[in-house]
Formats: structure tokens, C-alpha cells, sequence
């Protein structure tokens, strides 16, 4: 029952996160990109072009919710509705959103600088994204075909979501018969993908620090008590001297690894040290583990 009520409370903070971010890529979309004729890249890039095309007859959540609808249909059987629960939840509040915020929305909030205003709603669009992905979320679109590819030929999928991305906003030309335009869409793609790599690992990247010292049982108590991180001590041979030696293997917080030099240097200053970076870290004191029991 208490494993339950975990993965509920992990389960009900996943849509929370991905309603923000929903909302914060709607409010970057509709008030930064749209009003500048910019098209972005995935499925929403396409629904754009067609609106752009169409001059607003087809607007771009109709595009997207009936080319998303097709994807779902066509990917249930092969993905599961496991892996759609999230990806239609995503579709319908983002439609139900961009349809919102275009009559909240009626003029550019920025105007005459059409640059200035695509980057900014690159960086909300990319930041909305990250929050999404980071509740291990999808907004549909490519994401679905990459996933699809991925079931029976492994690809890279960032390499897939580029190549994708980058085939889209180029053909945008046929439509906006102006390469600067274009070219500003390829920016924004770079400005949304930067975004969303800082957004999910940025925040949560960390360091593993390898520390041989002498001293190591100062070291590791310091490091425990002021510090209050938890440490671990190896056993190691120095090769060269074969001499066996002590390893203190730690894992902190990027922000904390200055202030551990500084408590290092205090106790030894010929403290060999090793810092590496870590795209994740889970457990106590740091990212829960958000992977499902299957009992």
C-alpha cells in the first residue's frame, strides 16, 4: 500500500509538471513564434506551414490533433497504451490551449523584431518541453514515429528528431517564399533543443568526485559532517608504488563540488582528486526514483 501511494503521488506530479509545461510552450508558441510567421519543427511545424498556406482557414491545433489522432491510432497496437496514456493527455490539452490562448492572445506581444521574438518563444517553447520530458512525457507528433522506428530499428533518436525537424522548417520555404524566415526557424529549433537539454539535465546534473588521500578518514568524516553528503571508502592499490591505498568515492550536487575542493584543501592539500560529471543520480538526497514496481 505505502509503494502505491508513492508512485501515485509520482504519477499525479508527472501531469503537473507536464500541465506547466503545456502551458508555458502554448504562451511561447502563440504569443512569440505564430505571430512572426516563423515554423518550427515536428508536427506542429507542419500544422503552421498548412495555416500559413491556408491563411488561417486551417488553424495549426486542428493539424496537430488530427495528425496526432492518426499517429495514436496507428501506434497503439504496435506501442501499447502505456506509452500513449501520457502522449494523449499532452495532445488534447495543448489543442484545448493553443485554441485559449489565440483569443487571449490577439496582437504580438512583441512587435518589429521578429528575431528578438522567435527566440523568445523558442526558449519558453523549449523550456515547456523540458518539463514534459522530464515527467517522462511526450507531445505527440515525431516523438511517436521516432518511437515506432525505434520498436524495430535502433536509431539515434536525437539524430532522427534533427534530421525530421531540419526537413520541415526548410520545405517551410515552399509556403513562406522568404529564406530569412527560414533560416530564423532553423534558429529556433537550435535555441528549443538547447533549452530543453538544459531544462531536463542541467538542473539535475551532478558530480562523482574519486578522492586518495592519506587522510582519507578526515576527509570522509568532513565531508559527512559538514558537507552532510554520504561517501564511500574503496579499497585501491597504487600501482606505481603497489602500495594499497583508500579511495573516497562521493556524489554531489555540481553546485557543491567548489565548496568540496575548498574543504579538501584544508585537510590535504596533495589530495589527489578526480571529478567526472553524472547525466543522473537517484536515491536519497538526490533525484527519486520514478521507474514503476511491476509488483
Amino acid at each position: 500500500m505505502k509503494t502505491t501511494g508513492i508512485l501515485k503521488k509520482f504519477y499525479l506530479r508527472d501531469y503537473a509538471y507536464m500541465t506547466l509545461g503545456l502551458i508555458i510552450y502554448t504562451f511561447g508558441l502563440v504569443g512569440f513564434i505564430k505571430p512572426v510567421g516563423i515554423v518550427t519543427g515536428g508536427v506542429m511545424g507542419i500544422g503552421l506551414s498548412i495555416e500559413y498556406a491556408t491563411h488561417g482557414a486551417i488553424p495549426v491545433q486542428f493539424t496537430y490533433l488530427t495528425v496526432n489522432v492518426f499517429l495514436c491510432v496507428v501506434a497503439l497496437k504496435i506501442l501499447g497504451m502505456k506509452f500513449l496514456t501520457k502522449t494523449i493527455y499532452s495532445v488534447i490539452v495543448l489543442t484545448l490551449l493553443i485554441s485559449v490562448a489565440e483569443k487571449i492572445i490577439s496582437e504580438p506581444i512583441i512587435s518589429d523584431e521578429p528575431l528578438m521574438s522567435a527566440l523568445i518563444g523558442a526558449m519558453m517553447c523549449g523550456a515547456g518541453m523540458g518539463l514534459i520530458f522530464n515527467a517522462n512525457g511526450s507531445a505527440g507528433g515525431t516523438d511517436i514515429i521516432i518511437a515506432i522506428i525505434n520498436k524495430y530499428k535502433n536509431m539515434a533518436f536525437g539524430r532522427i528528431m534533427v534530421m525530421s525537424d531540419f526537413i520541415i522548417i526548410v520545405s517551410s520555404y515552399l509556403v513562406l517564399h522568404d529564406w530569412i524566415k527560414v533560416i530564423h526557424g532553423l534558429m529556433v529549433m537550435g535555441v528549443m533543443a538547447y533549452t530543453v537539454d538544459l531544462v531536463v539535465n542541467g538542473m539535475r546534473q551532478s558530480v562523482q568526485i574519486f578522492i586518495i588521500s592519506e587522510k582519507y578518514e578526515q576527509i570522509a568524516n568532513a565531508v559527512n559532517d559538514e558537507l552532510h553528503r554520504g561517501c564511500t571508502v574503496l579499497e585501491g592499490t597504487g600501482w606505481y608504488s603497489k602500495k594499497p591505498s583508500k579511495v573516497i568515492m562521493v556524489m554531489a550536487k555540481r553546485t557543491e563540488s567548489l565548496q568540496m575542493f575548498r574543504l579538501i584543501k584544508t585537510i590535504d592539500s596533495n589530495a589527489f582528486i578526480s571529478q567526472s560529471v553524472v547525466r543522473g543520480v537517484y536515491g536519497k538526497g538526490f533525484d527519486p526514483l520514478m521507474g514503476k514496481n511491476k509488483n
